[in-house]
């Protein structure tokens, strides 16, 4: 009996010194706004919903970036086909005819089936990191050729029975990813990559050094990968993060980033069918710029601010769509009333930032100032081209509010011209006219007059 009375005394004295983790929350919950648990929510469904506006954002802050000339432009976009370096070497041709033989996982294009069945390898490897030269030390072949074999017909397979090595994991890993019909960079983002790759800082006096710019580099990878197909996308995440965790154990596995990136270059960046000697001096620039990747691979698959809070805007029901270069012009962040607690709004002083129609009387006295300022000038030949390029617009009607907005196909194709020329000159021509209506009765009364 007084072990029956103890027990629960006990449990009552344990139960006092716990801690209670729930709490009862008096804030009423605000349903007038969505609760969005991921942060790159808006990024995501402005690329799904609308896929050429999202392309277009992405493109034009790339652009801001890195300079990409017009081919090399052409072939991020696949407007035309990527250059790339060809081999001239008979050993990797020969290779690349060995293996011509396509399987449901090994040599076919990249699918969401594929990856799952070779998640399965880098879901053991990640539990054998401490493995010295992981990568590095090849496999036993027939051991691969066994295993290759069970993936290829779409089997489930129990890698920790102990039938496998870690090494004919990571050796079947690379030979997967170089048996795809394209690099998992893709062709298309080959120039674009050596091209942040030489993104460097600047001195005090504005010349270019040799040390890395890694905040532009970062955020120009950020909106490169945006741009991958979902599948490449998925499959660069999952192997970048298995090769972070691999590096963070090289004090065991002896496998650092530069390591690892000189190992996986090849089958995920360089082209199709070349040889080292084939790239020139871009190899070292290639091994660099994974080995970055492998280095900040955590902060690789995050949209930049500005994106963010670009789609957040498209779908907020705002009309100032900011872009970055407004997003700085503002001067702090204010609270807004109807947001849940901890979510801010840019509060800003500048023209960007106010109503709409507030932003577009600002934009037309400020353009028609300009058309003013341009008839002003003495006359010359440039006046006289300005003129010209006002005057040249046929589809213009006499007030900007009842005209529908030109609409050009390519993104590229609106410049500071039209922009002008859309919105001053529909007004201007009216005052234009107005004018020379006043003028001409007085011309007419004076010469009766006469």
């Amino acid at each position: 009996m007084a072990a029956e009375n103890d027990s629960p005394n006990k449990f009552k004295q344990g139960r006092r010194m716990t801690q209670c983790s729930v709490f009862v929350s008096k804030e009423k919950p605000d349903t007038s706004q969505p609760v969005i648990f991921n942060p790159d929510f808006f990024v995501e469904r402005l690329k799904h919903e609308h896929p050429q506006t999202f392309t277009d954002l992405v493109l034009s802050n790339i652009t801001r970036l890195i300079d990409l000339p017009g081919d090399e432009f052409a072939q991020l976009t696949g407007e035309s086909e990527p250059r790339l370096p060809s081999s001239s070497g008979f050993l990797r041709s020969f290779n690349f005819l060995k293996r011509k033989e396509k399987g449901v996982v090994f040599g076919a294009p990249l699918t969401e089936e594929g990856i799952a069945q070779i998640y399965q390898l880098i879901e053991f490897l990640s539990k054998n990191l401490h493995v010295e030269g992981l990568f590095r030390v090849p496999g036993h072949s027939l051991r691969q050729a066994a295993l290759r074999e069970m993936l290829n017909t779409g089997e489930e397979i129990d890698l920790e029975t102990g039938d496998f090595h870690p090494n004919d994991a990571a050796t079947l890993l690379k030979t997967y990813l170089g048996e795809l019909p394209e690099p998992l960079l893709t062709h298309r983002h080959y120039h674009a990559h050596l091209k942040i790759g030489e993104l460097m800082c600047f001195d005090d006096k504005g010349n270019k050094t040799t040390m890395p710019d890694k905040e532009r580099q970062t955020e120009s990878y950020q909106l490169l990968f945006m741009l991958l197909p979902a599948a490449n996308r998925s499959l660069l995440k999952l192997l970048l993060n298995l090769l972070y965790h691999t590096a963070r154990n090289q004090h065991v596995n002896k496998m650092s980033a530069m390591n690892l990136a000189t190992m996986f270059a090849p089958h995920i960046i360089w082209p199709k069918n070349v040889m080292a000697s084939d790239l020139q001096g871009n190899l070292d620039k290639l091994n660099s710029g994974i080995a970055f990747l492998i280095r900040h691979s955590q902060k690789m698959f995050k949209a930049p601010v500005y994106v963010k809070e670009y789609a957040r805007l498209y779908f907020t029901g705002s009309s100032a769509l900011q872009s970055r270069d407004d997003l700085t012009l503002c001067s702090g962040t204010k609270k807004v009333p109807n947001e849940p607690m901890g979510a801010t709004t840019t509060a800003c002083s500048t023209p960007p930032c106010l109503k709409p129609s507030e932003t577009e009387s600002y934009t037309e006295t400020a353009l028609r100032e300009l058309y003013q300022q341009v008839n002003s000038m003495p006359e010359s030949a440039k006046k006289k081209k300005l003129i010209r390029q006002f005057e040249k617009q046929p589809f213009l009607t006499p007030t900007s509010e009842s005209r529908t907005p030109f609409n050009r196909k390519h993104w590229r194709s609106r410049s500071l011209g039209g922009i002008i020329k859309r919105k001053v000159l529909g007004s201007q021509t009216l005052v234009e006219k107005e004018n020379s209506k006043l003028q001409s009765p007085l011309s007419s009364s004076s010469s009766d007059a006469q």
